[in-house]
């Protein structure tokens, strides 16, 4: 298998991307964060009349709520993402990636005319690459350098 054509080639629903948790704009921080912890998720969306408007992942509790030292209660309008980069379900993986790596961001919404059918997370992208190419990732060697720099083991 090539990996450059089936990263090219595959779409983005053959990652199947996990259901989004939606809150709405007026929705509290804490109202999020606790959905996000019962859930075990990094991110929500934030939709109005079930469109995407924003995204708030762990990294906007932490610099824009904690760090800024915002209450909870604060509405999570005030501390989301606005108007998230999305991919659509028949986008490549390819693609999905170069979005990802440009932005820096580990959670991408997928929608379908702005309104959410799932969460690709950079954790779905690695899972698809080991188990469709574990030849090529288990056996890339732990450096770079041919020879260990220091002994290993007791």
């Amino acid at each position: 298998m090539d990996l450059t054509r089936n990263l090219i080639n595959e779409t983005v629903s053959r990652l199947y991307p996990t259901q989004p948790l939606l809150v709405q704009r007026t929705s509290p921080v804490a109202d999020a964060v606790k959905l996000m912890r019962e859930k075990k998720v990094g991110c929500v969306l934030v939709c109005e009349q079930r469109r995407v408007v924003g995204i708030f992942t762990e990294r906007d509790l932490l610099r824009r709520v904690l760090l800024e030292g915002k209450q909870l209660d604060t509405p999570i309008a005030e501390c989301m993402t606005p108007d998230p980069v999305t991919v659509h379900p028949k986008d490549s993986i390819s693609s999905a990636i170069k979005r990802m790596q440009k932005g820096g961001y580990r959670h991408l919404p997928v929608v379908i005319d702005d309104k959410p059918v799932g969460i690709l997370s950079v954790k779905r992208i690695v899972h698809y690459l080991v188990e469709h190419f574990p030849t090529m990732v288990y056996n890339l060697p732990p450096h770079p350098q041919p020879i260990q720099p220091r002994r290993e083991g007791a």
